[in-house]
């Protein structure tokens, strides 16, 4: 189904019909068979670099393309509704760029160039074996020894933890609780960080993420993001425009889920009829069709709040919270739609209903962002 989208200039009309010919063209074709490989797919992130997609709403100055979120985040959309660890890339990695973008010094501004420009991928090391959703209790540490700090600890759930050439490493440089976090940049290659073996994931195979043990891994001091003791704040304002990212994947997954059953529901008839034409099918699509449209509001909604500085927190939560969930209602919908042919590989649901669940979790799981939005309302917070 053609979305009719309202963009804000012909040039981000012209962006969205690169990315959905890049979409069409590159993406589309290959994921069945990397997902079926496992493989990460790193030449078609870098096609995506080379084409301007990944730094999208990063300022030219800088190396990106100046995009506002409500473009770069549609974009995304289409991106993910062909390929969705493509899409969950990009997200991750301009989650990435994140803290060096707003809250680097200059000199390590500097590096922003390279790292939008699609040849280097980043990783965002926050998650714990026994620390994702308590951010603020992790123990990854890391100790100041003259020029250089020394880490030690282990991330997990790492995406591109295998692949990524540049990792925003949160760690303990001081006393306990959130503000004894920092955020300290390294590089791939750097003696002791060590990515561990792949998940062996649900869905996302291509992208499966990873531990990432750091054994002694020394870290120049100045590649400290920011204040010592400022990376909590750090990692709490990316996530919120991160979250952002994965609504906007979890609305492309869902189209899809949904253009794919509803081809199917007028193709397929039972009793001498398109099996769309009886109510329990047509009203079941109708409903997916309300839901994503919706999901596709609300997280417009918070885009346009950040495009304009204006607070977006508790409406980026609310739409990471609908549209993942949407997804997930979705996908399950669109397998029943389906039936029997729906449960087996010849079609892409099966693959869908198992990566939607994946948006749940990530950047915050469900409950987290419940969470976040009830204390919002007890505060009495704007919304």
């Amino acid at each position: 189904m053609t979305v009719d989208r309202l963009l804000p200039t012909d040039d981000a009309y012209q962006l969205l019909g690169l990315a959905e010919e890049i979409a069409d063209g590159e993406l589309a074709p290959r994921v069945a068979d990397f997902e079926e490989r496992g493989e990460f797919p790193r030449e078609v992130v870098r096609t995506l670099g080379r084409s301007g997609l990944l730094g999208l709403p990063y300022a030219e100055d800088d190396g990106g393309a100046g995009q506002p979120y409500e473009v770069y985040l549609q974009v995304l959309e289409v991106l993910a509704g062909r390929w969705l660890a493509i899409g969950e890339a990009v997200s991750v990695h301009t989650l990435s760029c994140y803290p060096v973008a707003v809250f680097g010094s200059e000199r390590q501004r500097k590096m922003l160039p390279d790292l939008l420009g699609g040849d280097l991928l980043g990783a965002y090391c926050l998650s714990e074996p026994a620390g994702g959703s308590d951010a603020a209790s992790l123990t990854t540490k890391a100790v100041r020894d003259g020029d250089d700090y020394v880490v030690n600890g282990t991330k997990a759930w790492i995406t591109h933890a295998r692949h990524a050439d540049f990792y925003n490493i949160f760690c303990r440089t001081g006393g306990p609780g959130a503000t004894g976090i920092s955020c300290l940049l390294a590089d791939r290659g750097t003696p002791g960080l060590v990515p561990q073996a792949a998940e062996r994931t649900m869905g996302l195979r291509s992208s499966a993420p990873a531990q990432i043990v750091f054994d002694d891994c020394r870290v120049p001091a100045d590649r400290l993001i920011g204040d010592d003791g400022a990376g909590f704040r750090i990692a709490m304002q990316a996530l919120d425009a991160g979250r952002l990212g994965i609504a906007a994947c979890a609305v492309g997954l869902a189209q899809a889920a949904l253009d794919h059953a509803v081809a199917y529901s007028r193709e397929r008839t039972q009793f001498g009829r398109p099996i769309g034409d009886f109510q329990g099918i047509g009203f079941t699509l109708a409903d997916q069709a309300t839901r994503i449209s919706a999901a596709r509001a609300l997280l417009l909604h918070a885009a346009r709040l950040k495009d304009r500085g204006r607070p977006f927190r508790i409406e980026a939560a609310k739409a990471k919270l609908f549209a993942t969930d949407v997804a997930m209602k979705v996908t399950t919908e669109a397998v029943q739609v389906l039936g029997g042919a729906g449960y087996v590989r010849d079609h892409p649901v099966e693959r869908w209903f198992r990566e939607a669940k994946m948006l749940q979790i990530v950047e915050g799981t469900n409950q987290i962002q419940r969470l976040v939005i009830s204390r919002a309302l007890a505060k009495g917070a704007a919304q």
